[in-house]
């Protein structure tokens, strides 16, 4: 039997998942069954206009046929084998991203925390290795996000976010500086500080993209005190912000980045890329993982990556982002429009619910996210044009005008 074929209904679909599943999240009123391109589509085949991508995921499109294909190629030949042999996929990839990006070496990883955590454990084994036992701080900036692991939650600067809550003590090791402002991040670094971790544009935090003046005043500060450069490209990566890697769009380089979600094209798929000294932090037994550099996985970032790269969608994200940017800044009650090519946040006057405005613009089948009390996020997939921006915008217009009526 087909999983396509089977017949429940929307009703008795929840009620599964409300007997058998473990919810945090809060759910689309709908199933989602196929998609492509720019679009999702309902178990009536209701055609909905993404503007989330999967959270920054399906940045090549919905079902991207090339990635696709390279999926069903490789499932039929390897579906999973450890580490212990070579896999063609594996090294094409690390071989394709590495010359991308500019970096030396790759280590895959299986999601973005977990490629967070292993940079955080490589910066703090180079440090203790290095200079010593107590070299191991981190510097991570208020408002980031960097995942739900246990490292990753602790460097994360939100210690109200319900991420943190309810867990105990965070693990130690970390301090934090106010994003954008030099000065705090200098005022942190003490000498038991091995790196700094900022993310370029922070996306969990209302979408802030750093200046040009922090991001070139942090590596020089990393230079000068002899820190790392730790960058979370999780959500920036791969396009997204008008560059290849968002760290490009202000001419420096990390010592370590991380990287995840649209390098898969939809399969689990993270990394971190790291010069050739910071990178012997590694030896054998010392980080490991079942499924990183899975053969599926890697087979559909290769193609996935080709595609970002062939058809300039770095490019097509930084004309569309600055078309859609400033089309939004004509919305009805918006205080700010913030972003870095299609990762975009609107921020409206504190009588404009963000979250209702996601859910009011659900209901006429266009998708975006919510952050905060009063904050939208768009991070659409980059082979988005200007008639889907423009479609959603007057989605996004229409709805705030209700919501501002009604209240």
């Amino acid at each position: 039997m087909k999983l396509k074929d089977t017949k429940l209904t929307k009703d008795e679909l929840k009620q599964k998942v409300d007997q058998y599943m473990i919810e945090t999240y809060e759910r689309f009123d709908f199933i989602a069954e196929t998609a492509k391109d720019m679009y999702i589509y309902d178990e009536e085949g209701t055609p909905y206009l993404d503007f989330y991508a999967g959270i920054a995921v399906n940045s090549a499109g919905n079902c991207n046929e090339k990635v696709v294909a390279a999926v069903k190629d490789q499932v039929s030949d390897l579906i999973h084998t450890f580490n212990y042999p070579y896999t063609i996929p594996q090294v094409l990839l690390a071989e394709k991203i590495c010359t991308n990006i500019g970096m030396d070496k790759i280590f895959f990883q299986n999601s973005g925390t977990e490629a967070n955590e292993a940079m955080i454990k490589m910066a703090r084994k180079y440090g203790v290795e290095k200079y010593g036992p107590d070299r191991y701080n981190i510097v991570t900036a208020r408002m980031s996000f960097h995942g739900r692991t246990f490292g990753a939650m602790s460097a994360t600067g939100q210690p109200d976010n319900a991420c943190q809550i309810g867990f105990g003590e965070m693990t130690p090791g970390f301090s934090y500086a106010d994003f954008n402002n030099l000065d705090s991040f200098k005022a942190a670094v003490n000498e038991n500080t091995i790196a700094i971790l900022i993310e370029p544009v922070q996306g969990e935090g209302g979408v802030h993209p750093a200046t040009m003046e922090f991001m070139t005043g942090i590596r020089a500060l990393c230079d000068e005190k002899g820190l790392l450069l730790l960058l979370d490209e999780v959500q920036t990566g791969w396009c997204r912000t008008g560059a290849i890697m968002s760290y490009m769009n202000y001419g420096v380089k990390p010592d370590i980045v991380s990287m995840a979600k649209a390098m898969g094209g939809g399969m689990p798929i993270g990394a971190i890329c790291a010069t050739d000294e910071v990178a012997k932090a590694f030896t054998m037994g010392s980080h490991g993982t079942t499924y990183g550099g899975h053969p599926v996985s890697t087979a559909a970032s290769l193609a996935q990556i080709t595609e970002l790269l062939d058809r300039d969608l770095a490019g097509n994200a930084k004309e569309m982002g600055t078309y859609f940017m400033d089309k939004l800044k004509g919305l009805p009650h918006v205080k700010e429009v913030r972003g870095q090519g299609l990762l975009i946040g609107v921020e409206f006057e504190d009588s404009i619910s963000g979250v209702d405005i996601k859910h009011g613009v659900m209901e006429k089948h266009l998708l975006i996210t919510a952050i905060g009390k009063n904050i939208i996020r768009m991070i659409p997939p980059l082979i988005v044009t200007k008639e889907d921006c423009d479609q959603a915008y007057g989605i996004i217009e229409s709805t705030v005008k209700e919501l501002a009526f009604a209240n």
